[in-house]
């Protein structure tokens, strides 16, 4: 099996679930989203449920959500998850020197489950094929662990959406789903001192604005939130990614 224990015993497998942990939050809100979204859209819980864990494609499940609440035929949708999706044929073509000392139903899987930041951070940690054996269980300990964070992360907040959705009245429409989806990402972004300072005074300075028209009061809180920061960075010398400013 891919996830043998010959596979979790390799250090990598270990590496690839720490390395891609802090990222996560950011998978699971989508995937909050798009399970929220699918059940705003009209569609069952049983349906959103049996996509969720077929088609494992965020993008093109939410693309395609319109088009079958809207009764268009089957190819159409097909074609639209194909043209969204076409970036995995640039990463399939990408890893094909990587897996193909695999089995063909091992290599099937391992393409399923690797989306774009498991093949991000794959590549980026390994600029070349492998040559040896050690190399071979290597990366793919390390590509299994990072697929298997991005997995669990966005089925389980999927599967969370399409529960929490029924419970989320029908006045607030799909805009709900997409405001917990934004503060989720927020929160995995504010991992400095100074980037938790930016969010509290964004979101305090638009919450004080809240009457300006035309939703002003978001730009005038992104733009307090970069100019006092930015400031505060040039006066105090302080690192907007340093994990301890001091």
């Amino acid at each position: 099996m891919f996830l043998s224990s010959s596979v979790r015993s390799q250090p990598e497998f270990r590496e690839g679930i720490r390395d891609m942990s802090p990222i996560a939050l950011g998978i699971g809100a989508w995937g909050l989203m798009t399970g929220v979204a699918m059940l705003k859209s009209g569609m069952s819980v049983v349906e959103a449920l049996a996509m969720t864990l077929l088609v494992y494609a965020g993008s093109s499940q939410l693309a395609s959500i319109p088009l079958l609440i809207a009764g268009a035929p089957a190819w159409v949708i097909l074609a639209t998850g194909f043209c969204v999706n076409l970036r995995f044929v640039v990463f399939s073509l990408h890893l094909r020197p990587y897996l193909m000392h695999m089995p063909r139903w091992r290599r099937m899987t391992h393409g399923y489950l690797t989306a774009d930041m498991s093949y991000a951070m794959f590549t980026r940690k390994y600029t070349r094929p492998p040559e040896t054996d050690a190399e071979k269980r290597a990366q793919e300990a390390y590509l299994t662990g990072n697929y298997c964070v991005t997995w669990c992360a966005w089925m389980g907040l999927s599967m969370l959406g399409i529960v929490l959705a029924n419970m989320i009245p029908q006045s607030w429409g799909l805009g709900f789903a997409g405001v917990l989806s934004l503060v989720a990402i927020v929160c995995s972004m504010a991992t400095t001192r100074l980037r938790v300072l930016a969010v509290v005074i964004a979101g305090a300075t638009a919450v004080a604005a809240y009457a300006l028209p035309l939703k002003l009061n978001i730009v005038a809180g992104i733009g307090v939130a970069v100019l006092l920061c930015f400031w505060l960075e040039k006066q105090f010398g302080l690192d907007p990614d340093a994990e301890d400013d001091k």
